[in-house]
């Protein structure tokens, strides 16, 4: 008698990515942690030109580099087009290298695209969500280059250090406020699925 094994693999969900900064990776890493489908948010750094930068690097705006997020996501559950749409509710991205107090060229609105079908994609949802500011959206569109893990301590920040000020004071009143768009987002869909 011959047992067929399965790879433990072919179990689990072929994952894509996209790679989105809006602000602070705190405020973004928290909004994208609690959208169905998403997989794995990993905080990070790209678009700069020094290598192997460190956060104290970044904070000072002169590497180049923005503060971003890396999204695993199940395309089964939620679609590429879907995470660039929750974007523009994500963040403001209608003001040049700031979210808040946060200011610098870090701190940017950037989407990276992988490939050309992202970038299709996310012009098309920027063009959009134009029609709902009263500013122009400023955010920049590059294809991704090398993309640096942040340190240890900045993953899944606010949910490890659920009292810290900034945490009590950005990321959380932010979080909220996505909640209202997931929601909508959520009773949308189940109208449209049988």
């Amino acid at each position: 008698m011959s047992a067929v094994l399965t790879s433990i693999a072919e179990d689990k969900p072929k994952l894509e990515t996209a790679v989105i900064g809006g602000g602070c990776f705190w405020c973004t890493e928290g909004v994208y942690l609690i959208v169905p489908g998403v997989e794995k948010v990993v905080s990070g750094y790209t678009g700069g030109h020094t290598e192997n930068p460190t956060y104290k690097d970044i904070t000072t705006g002169t590497t180049g580099h923005a503060e971003v997020i890396k999204i695993d996501y199940d395309p089964a559950k939620i679609s590429y087009k879907e995470l660039i749409d929750f974007f523009w509710y994500a963040h403001d991205p209608t003001t040049l290298n700031r979210q808040g107090n946060d200011v610098g060229t870090q701190y940017r609105s950037v989407i990276y695209y992988l490939n050309d079908e992202q970038k299709k994609i996310a012009e098309a949802s920027m063009a959009e969500a134009n029609k709902e500011y009263d500013n122009r959206i400023v955010t920049e569109l590059s294809p991704l280059g090398k993309f640096y893990v942040a340190e240890e301590y900045h993953q899944d920040f606010a949910n490890k250090n659920p009292n810290q000020g900034y945490v009590c004071a950005v990321v959380k009143p932010k979080v909220e406020k996505f909640k209202k768009k997931l929601a909508e987002f959520q009773a949308k869909r189940e109208k449209v699925l049988p």
